[in-house]
């Protein structure tokens, strides 16, 4: 079953817009390090977002996403050393992680929207957000389960 996420596009003034530049994120040299700009594609995060902003939000996003699967650098020398299959010439772990991070850290913007355009524009902009948030969160949950190999969904009897 496939999970289509609606991503409102922000629009605000051009005078507005930085010019997003390529950058690097770092990441602790087990996991792999995030370019900005694969972000700002995979997210259709464009220059309203600044660099700063998009940069901390990836930050803490990796961070989130490396906690959780401690076991993984627990268990393996490398992350390449991590069995996975390829699809399309890439390695699916990868794809995986850079899922969870490009998710969390779109959420984390997300979640802030309102306390930078408080305009009833963006209170309109907001409210469209919340949706969204709860949609990324769970792909990228969704992303760290596939990666750990555990089921998507919990359920007990009450």
């Amino acid at each position: 079953m496939s999970h289509v996420i609606n991503i409102p596009k922000v629009v605000v003034d051009k005078n507005q817009v930085s010019s997003p530049t390529q950058s690097t994120i770092s990441n602790n040299g087990f996991f792999p390090d995030i370019e900005l700009i694969d972000v700002r594609h995979a997210m259709r995060a464009d220059g309203t977002v600044t660099d700063e902003r998009l940069t901390f939000a990836v930050i803490e996003a990796m961070a989130t996403v490396n906690a959780e699967l401690h076991t993984l650098q627990m268990e393996y020398a490398t992350f390449d050393d991590i069995p996975s299959d390829h699809i399309n010439g890439e390695n699916l772990m990868i794809t995986r992680y850079k899922r969870a991070v490009f998710c969390f850290a779109m959420a984390n913007l997300y979640e802030r929207y309102r306390s930078f355009d408080s305009t009833k524009e963006g209170a309109e902009k907001a409210e469209q957000f919340e949706n969204s948030v709860d949609d990324l969160r769970r792909d990228a949950r969704f992303a760290i389960r596939d990666m750990l190999k555990r089921k998507r969904w919990t359920s007990e009897l009450i």
